[in-house]
Formats: structure tokens, sequence, C-alpha cells
């Protein structure tokens, strides 16, 4: 591997990865065709503190630092993405709160997420007509006496169903377009708050993706994340975390292809040799290697960038649209390698595929990726 790991890291790593291989990946498959994971599967995410990693020790947090969660999660990434990303999203709806948020919102945040063995949490920003274009978004808030009430639907909402606790966005001045954007942390169970309509998905199935309707929401005015307003810009820098994240998961997707593509290959004979021996063979698995070992060592600096506390907001557009585009390149190979079984369900790299897409569009397509890219190196180079 092109990291240099601690001896911790190492520890941590190999218990995410026993318990992964040992009581999450025989349950996938059936997972996966179900579109949904089960909740007693959760379990042995919660007992290994997947849900406090990253949460800081002064908080009841383990506080470890990005670089060593990013290991983790890469390596839980390589059974499945999607388990992974159900508690990744913790650390995205957590990090509102950390940038803006009182500690009492935070310690709220912690003391429910991790009351009864562990909850999930839920980052509620995109709405259908409200996806990359985010100040068009049309909830709303509006202050009653001395609560606001919100009302509107979110859509493909990570934990929608599923969470113990909400971040949602809405509108507390709809004529100020993105500046009228306001934070509100809530409770599941606070009336008007449901689940909607759950996406049924190509990939990407064990996360639990659905809409979350507000109707005549009441939340105390201590429910706001930041000051009324400050919404958009608190999302965009939860947003930096969590492609930073979302990347180091397509690096696990992009290392699961490559160890069954070169198992397949050092196994499968044509021609009465054994396809790693084919110089085309060697050419794909080796690009796949360059592609899967670049990406890791990008994703680890930019882990290390936000340790040190940098917003990323350059270097996580760029990590995230180069890693996920070279995951759609080493997932394809994978296929072509493993030729008319790549294509069968009984094997993994045809699941691989169908959960790889996805990556190039949440969390702002790449498209959207290139253009504050650009954006920022037109003010970079002035």
């Amino acid at each position: 591997m092109a990291l240099m790991y601690t001896e911790e890291q190492l520890e941590l790593i190999k218990a995410v990865r026993d318990v992964a291989e040992s009581e999450i990946k025989p349950h996938v498959t059936a997972a996966d065709e179900a579109g949904e994971c089960p909740r007693e599967l959760f379990k042995w995410g919660f007992d290994l503190g997947l849900h406090m990693v990253e949460i800081p020790e002064e908080f009841g947090g383990m506080g470890l630092d990005y670089e060593t969660c990013a290991m983790m999660f890469e390596e839980l990434a390589k059974v499945d993405a999607a388990y992974a990303d159900t508690f990744v999203t913790n650390f995205v709806a957590f990090r509102n709160i950390h940038l803006k948020g009182t500690p009492e919102q935070a310690q709220h945040f912690v003391d429910v997420t991790d009351a009864n063995g562990g909850g999930f949490a839920a980052f509620c920003l995109s709405e259908s007509c409200a996806g990359s274009d985010v100040a068009s978004m049309r909830s709303t808030a509006v202050l009653d006496g001395d609560e606001y009430v919100l009302n509107g639907t979110k859509t493909f909402i990570t934990n929608g169903s599923i969470a113990s606790i909400y971040v949602i966005f809405a509108k507390t001045d709809p004529e100020a377009g993105g500046k009228g954007i306001t934070a509100f942390l809530v409770d599941a169970g606070t009336p008007g708050l449901a689940a909607g309509a759950k996406e049924h998905k190509m990939g990407f199935r064990l996360s639990d993706t659905t809409e979350v309707v507000m109707e005549d929401v009441r939340v105390p005015k201590s429910a706001v994340i930041g000051n009324p307003g400050e919404g958009m810009s608190i999302a965009l820098n939860a947003l930096n975390l969590s492609r930073a994240f979302i990347s180091t998961l397509a690096v696990g997707i992009m290392q699961r292809a490559l160890d069954e593509a070169v198992a397949y290959a050092k196994q499968r004979k044509q021609f009465g040799r054994a396809l790693i021996e084919f110089e085309m063979v060697q050419g794909m698995l080796a690009d796949m290697a360059i592609k899967t070992e670049t990406s890791r060592v990008l994703v680890n600096n930019c882990m290390r960038q936000m340790d040190r506390g940098d917003l990323v907001r350059k270097e996580g557009a760029i990590v995230k649209t180069f890693v996920t585009d070279a995951m759609q390149e080493v997932v394809s190979d994978a296929v072509q390698v493993l030729g008319g079984y790549g294509y069968s369900k009984d094997y993994p790299v045809e699941k691989l595929m169908r959960d790889a897409k996805i990556f190039q569009i949440f969390e702002g397509t790449n498209q959207i990726q290139r253009t504050t890219i650009a954006k920022i190196l037109a003010q970079e180079y002035k």
C-alpha cells in the first residue's frame, strides 16, 4: 500500500475487517436483493463504535482523526459501501453542529445517536426541485412566537426513515435565495415530521434513502444551528467533509473490484493459460491498481488537510471528482476481466458496478464539482 500506517491504525483496520467479513458480508447479497439492510445488522457497526469514531472526546466520542476514520471506512466499504455510508452520514450531520452549533446542540446530538446502543442521523438538504441548485429549495420555516414552523419535503435523504435526529435546511427568508436558508436540529418523533416515499435504487441498496416530509413541524428557536440565514454556508462546509468521506468509500469499492479481478484472472484459464498471463489483461489490472493507489493517496492527503482545520472546498471537490470518475473505470474494467461472469449476479463485481454509479451524482454532481474548482481557480489566479 502507498500509505504508511501506524500500529494503532492497523489494529483498528483489522478490527473493522474481521467484523465486516464475518458478520456483515454473509448478509449483503440478501440485503441488496431486498433493497434494505436489516436493523439488527447494524448492531455490529454500533458495537465497533462506528457512529462515534469521529465525535470529539469532549462529547463522549472516540475523537479519532479524519485520516484514521477514512482508513477504517475504506475497509468497511470493501464489503458494502452503502452500509458504511449509513454511519458516515452521522459525521456529515454532526459537522454542521461542530462548525456552527452550540455545545448543548452537539451534546444533544451525541446523546440521541448514542442512546440504546446507537442511532443514526440524517442530513436533509436536497429536494425534488433543488439538487445541485440548493438555493431553489422550497421548504420553509416561519417564525411563530418562540417557535419555527417547518413545512416541505426533502428527497434522496440517507437514513431518512431510520434516523433518530435530523439536520434540516429550510428557508426563513424565501426572498433572499441562498442567503435565506437556515439549518435546524430536529429530533425524530417531533409531530409533523415523517419519512415519505422510499427510493427504489439501481445500487447502493443497503442505504436507507427516502423522502422526509415536514407538515407544520414546530421547533424552538434553540433548534437553529448557527444564525438564521447561515444555512447555505453551513451545508456547503459539511459537504466538503462528505465529499472526502464518500471518496474513501469509493476507494474501498475500487480495491474490492481489483481484488476480485486479480483473483479471477489468476484462476480462469483460456487457451491453456491463466488470464493474468495475457498482456492485455495485465495492462488492465495494472491500470486498475494505479488508479486505486492514486485515489487512496489523494483521499489521505485531503483527510490530513481536514485534520489541521482546512475546509477543503477546492480540495474536496478535486478528490471527489477524480476518485469517483476513476472508480467508474476500475469497476467497469473488473466486469470486463470477468467477462460474462462479470455481468452475472453470481459474482460480486456486478453489484460493485451498480453501487459505484451514484458516487458521480450525490454530494454534488461531478459536473458541479468541476464548476466549483474552476471558480476557485479564477479567484486564485488574479
